[in-house]
């Protein structure tokens, strides 16, 4: 150690009245030089990795307020043999207690940009066709909005279902392939929704849905709604309402069309 010491000495290039070598975590050894007598000083590792000092309280206490120093801040106080972080002092506990930790506060998520439609084409979509100018502002707020190529495919079957569209411009086609054919269940044009059941069961989409032309649809993915439900419970409402009239709807024209099609069958083969 005597060996290191003298060493330390001849690449500083200076003559030290005492010199200590303190064993630092990650580093190795850090010289410092100890001031004459027992007044307390302190000795500061910086964020640059230099060490700072030797200070007295007074200016520690200012360097703290600046936030030069922080609660996880090494200081080494003379006389002593080791370091501590700052919080750790009990000269400094005050000042770290009541600002617990002076770490950078995360970032917040940046703001999710509007989408740029107008209320009065939001409203071609029947669902909304009953919300006020203020409701559909806050409401496109969940949704992220989503163009579409003719020939597209916006949904394959067996692929997770994690959101739902409504369909804004455009026209689009639900489907089938069975045995290598294209059976087409239905055709949405502007004004439909399609895909509502992702906002309640995230298992595998039951159909394709392909775009015949370009579109413009509104997306809304599964976690957007859920958080629409939490925040917004006064817009989720009556979306809901809308959705489960639409499907009430569908249904009964479903049945109407099976049983014209169970009718024509029996007098065709009477």
């Amino acid at each position: 150690m005597q060996g290191q010491l003298g060493e330390c000495k001849r690449l500083l290039g200076f003559a030290l009245p005492q010199f200590s070598l303190y064993p630092f975590v990650g580093v190795g050894y850090i010289g410092i030089v100890n001031p004459e007598g027992d007044t307390p000083s302190y000795r500061i590792w910086g964020a640059d990795n230099v060490v700072y000092g030797p200070v007295d309280l007074p200016t520690l206490v200012h360097w703290v307020e600046q936030e030069r120093v922080t609660a996880g801040t090494w200081v080494h106080l003379y006389p002593g043999d080791h370091w501590q972080k700052a919080a750790r002092l009990p000269e400094l506990k005050g000042f770290f207690e009541a600002r617990p930790d002076s770490a950078p506060v995360p970032a917040p998520p940046p703001k999710k940009k509007p989408v740029p439609l107008k209320p009065g084409t939001l409203r071609r979509v029947k669902i909304l066709s009953n919300f006020n100018d203020t409701q559909l502002e806050r409401f496109v707020a969940f949704m992220d909005l989503r163009p579409a190529r003719a020939w597209e495919d916006i949904v394959r079957e067996g692929s997770p279902g994690d959101a739902m569209y409504l369909l804004l411009e455009g026209e689009v086609r639900v489907r089938l392939m069975i045995a290598g054919k294209e059976t087409i269940l239905t055709t949405l044009a502007a004004g439909e929704f399609f895909g509502e059941v992702a906002l309640f069961d995230h298992g595998p989409r039951s159909a394709d849905v392909i775009a015949n032309k370009e579109c413009l649809l509104l997306r809304i993915p599964a976690g957007a709604f859920q958080r629409l439900v939490t925040e917004a419970p006064d817009l989720a409402a009556p979306f809901l309402f809308a959705i489960a009239k639409t499907l009430i709807a569908r249904i009964r024209a479903d049945n109407k069309r099976y049983r014209d099609s169970i009718a024509f069958a029996r007098t065709a083969h009477q």
